[in-house]
């Protein structure tokens, strides 16, 4: 029997400690990084970098989920590998991401003009491909849940698919509210022909993402957005561009979140969702999500926190197998739908 308040406060340490460890292997990383002297080659040339994982690494699976929300235009995924446009500090360039299994790495092949960038951007891929999870610690919480169970043993070493850039993802999430994901694809790709910077740089790039300052007056209605969302693009990009919001350097996650879920037309789905993503929350859960209620048969969004107690504080990885076992009984033909769904607000149908 459980001390009341002793619970949470075990539950606040054991995410307190995957934290300081994703951390910690985060800073070992960028040692070794350092070792690579990646600076001493030619500033116009590719630069080519092995970036280690621990094994195992669906690399299958993100490249499904990234290939299934790639911004046209801005992003590509095509024969095993990922793509995509960049700036940064007012330079600008890309980078591709691809498997080298047999070593245990990913191979990134980057062209940028800065090398003193280098070791952000790197910081910024190692985040967005999930490198520094430690899948031995993830996989006991979820390996008890009689749903993932299943799943985890057929398709071990599943990440959370991070971000390039948080404003990004941020936009990207609100473009999703309430339609299919390749109805936002679709938005979001309009975003970038229309209001972001021509870039023409290797096969399928063609434009930068917006900055911030480039939506904040933006008529996002010439696209065909609908007037709710373009008003909440605008306003998560007026506070970005005043400093109210920021993806950089977060230390209180609650305190990002209730700001974030401050600006109209942002509600706890997408806020739990840019935290899953945007700043590598490992226990971030949007418990809100049909697609989550729906692969569980659960009613409520109570209910699906209730079940999801157990996935402390991993629970970000458990909502990715459970996507996973939605799109894979879709792609079969089979029914999602559960038994009861009761009333809730709904911000979105699909990650």
């Amino acid at each position: 029997m459980e001390i009341p308040g002793v619970s949470e406060s075990r539950r606040k340490l054991r995410s307190r400690i995957a934290l300081r460890n994703l951390a910690r292997t985060q800073s070992e990383n960028v040692q070794l990084l350092a070792k690579d002297r990646l600076s001493s080659l030619p500033r116009d040339m590719d630069r080519y970098i092995r970036l280690r994982f621990r094994p195992p690494y669906h690399w299958e699976g993100m490249l499904a989920f990234l290939s299934a929300r790639a911004t046209p235009g801005v992003e590509v995924v095509e024969f095993g590998t990922y793509r995509r446009s960049i700036s940064l500090n007012g330079r600008h360039g890309y980078f591709e991401v691809s498997l080298d299994e047999a070593n245990t790495t990913l191979v990134v092949r980057l062209q940028f003009g800065d090398p003193g960038s280098l070791f952000l951007i790197i910081e910024r891929i190692r985040n967005m491909f999930d490198l520094s999870a430690d899948w031995s610690a993830i996989v006991g919480s979820l390996r008890a849940d009689p749903i993932l169970v299943g799943r985890v043993e057929a398709a071990p070493g599943l990440r959370v698919p991070g971000c390039w850039d948080g404003f990004e993802l941020a936009t990207r999430a609100i473009l999703g509210q309430q339609i299919t994901v390749k109805g936002a694809t679709t938005l979001a790709g309009r975003i970038a022909r229309t209001f972001g910077q021509p870039f023409a740089i290797a096969s399928g790039l063609t434009h930068l993402f917006p900055p911030p300052a480039a939506l904040v007056d933006a008529n996002l209605a010439s696209i065909g957005l609908p007037k709710v969302r373009a008003e909440t693009i605008r306003a998560l990009a007026h506070a970005v561009c005043d400093g109210r919001i920021r993806f950089e350097g977060i230390v209180d996650c609650d305190a990002f979140l209730a700001s974030l879920c401050e600006i109209p037309g942002i509600g706890k789905w997408t806020a739990q969702y840019v935290a899953m993503r945007a700043l590598r929350e490992p226990d971030a859960f949007p418990s809100g999500d049909l697609g989550l209620l729906r692969t569980l048969g659960l009613g409520t969004s109570g209910e699906l926190e209730r079940r999801a107690e157990a996935w402390r504080p991993w629970r970000a990885y458990a909502a990715m197998y459970l996507w996973n076992i939605a799109s894979e009984r879709r792609a079969r033909g089979g029914q999602l739908v559960p038994h009861r769904i009761k009333s809730a607000v709904v911000e979105r149908t699909s990650p």
